[in-house]
């Protein structure tokens, strides 16, 4: 253990499972975790351990939704400090109650027990399944899911007050599904170098139907853009050194940000740069099925902007859809798809995803 830092004891007000426990106990539970419990109880059994350690960092693995998986080193007080962090930002004291239901493999799921241990929640854990509030029967203030875990939740969702919603971008059909419900639904913009989440902003409130919402960032984090336009985060208090992303943004003030999209999927159609996610915005307003746009090459253009529909095609069908969207005001001209695709079943990845390269290529090909 490094001469700066101490780990703490847990906090007070901590309880796992609905039992009060001291770092020692903590680790008995632990053992007992890996030793007679489920795959997912091992998992938060070894993060625990090692936790409990005399190291002041834990080793964490990525995901690679953004890049190749890798394995990263985190200081312990990096997690602490980001875990007061959130409490602040979304007014969670001590003894707030929680449910953990991510797998405590990556981050977001270790930094759901980190956030309990040092801030004194009332922690429960349950199976990382697809549907989590399937077999719960009590209320909780704060969770944190995915997007796919959210989809399968909504039914229950009301046994959660507020909810993150991170490691995969928010489908404009999921926004649209979260209206009206009372929960507080917050999806989070970070990645596992900055500690989970540095930014978050509310999907399902009155201005998050007409507007794209910004991100607010957590407090002691700065941020900027480099010549890219993408994001640079400072954020001293859970990352050592400045982190430059691949996201293209547009800064509207020292605390907030409007997410434009993925840097690799810009489009560049006769020299004006189209960014798909700002686009499939828009258009979601006028689409009820699934639906993605992206470019084909073009001898004129270089790249032709193309919509491609999960729809039965019928020329009828389509004759309505270009209708609606020459309606749609919010679409600058060049943002209007100059091809409309209507495909009868989308090609999807393992876990469920539009493929787009391969849908794409499946229809020009």
């Amino acid at each position: 253990m490094s001469e700066t830092f101490r780990l703490p004891e847990t906090h007070p007000d901590f309880k796992l499972n609905q039992v009060h426990l001291d770092n020692e106990a903590l680790a008995a539970v632990a053992y007992s975790y890996i030793k007679e419990g489920e795959p997912y109880e091992g998992e938060i059994g070894n993060f625990l351990l090692d936790w409990l350690s005399e190291k002041d960092y834990v080793y964490v693995q990525t995901s690679g939704s953004t890049g190749k998986p890798k394995r990263i080193r985190l200081r312990k007080d990096h997690m602490i400090h980001s875990a007061i962090s959130t409490g602040k930002f979304f007014d969670l004291p001590q003894q707030t109650t929680a449910l953990l239901c991510l797998p405590a493999k990556y981050i977001a799921g270790k930094m759901m027990l980190v956030r309990a241990m040092v801030l004194g929640w009332h922690l429960d854990v349950v199976p990382p399944k697809a549907n989590p509030l399937d077999q719960v029967f009590k209320r909780y203030d704060f969770s944190a899911m995915t997007p796919f875990q959210l989809d399968n939740s909504l039914s229950r969702l009301h046994l959660v007050q507020k909810l993150i919603v991170g490691g995969g971008a928010v489908s404009n059909n999921l926004k649209k599904l979260v209206q009206g419900i009372r929960t507080e639904v917050y999806e989070t913009y970070g990645m596992t170098e900055t500690i989970t989440h540095v930014a978050a902003r509310r999907i399902n409130d009155e201005k998050a139907q007409t507007d794209p919402v910004p991100f607010k960032v957590l407090p002691k984090i700065k941020i900027a853009t480099d010549e890219r336009q993408c994001l640079v985060i400072q954020a001293p208090r859970v990352s050592e050194e400045e982190i430059v992303t691949n996201d293209v943004v547009e800064i509207l003030g020292k605390k907030t940000f409007l997410w434009k999209g993925r840097i690799d999927n810009v489009i560049n159609s006769g020299g004006v740069k189209l960014y798909p996610e700002e686009i499939e915005y828009k258009l979601s307003n006028v689409i009820a099925h699934r639906f993605f746009v992206g470019a084909i090459p073009d001898d004129a253009l270089g790249e032709m902007l193309v919509l491609m529909v999960e729809s039965p095609f019928s020329e009828e069908a389509l004759r309505n859809l270009e209708e609606e969207i020459r309606k749609e005001n919010r679409l600058e001209p060049y943002e209007v798809p100059k091809k409309i695709y209507m495909v009868e079943k989308f090609e999807e990845t393992p876990n469920g995803k539009i493929h787009r390269i391969n849908t794409l290529k499946s229809q020009i090909s």
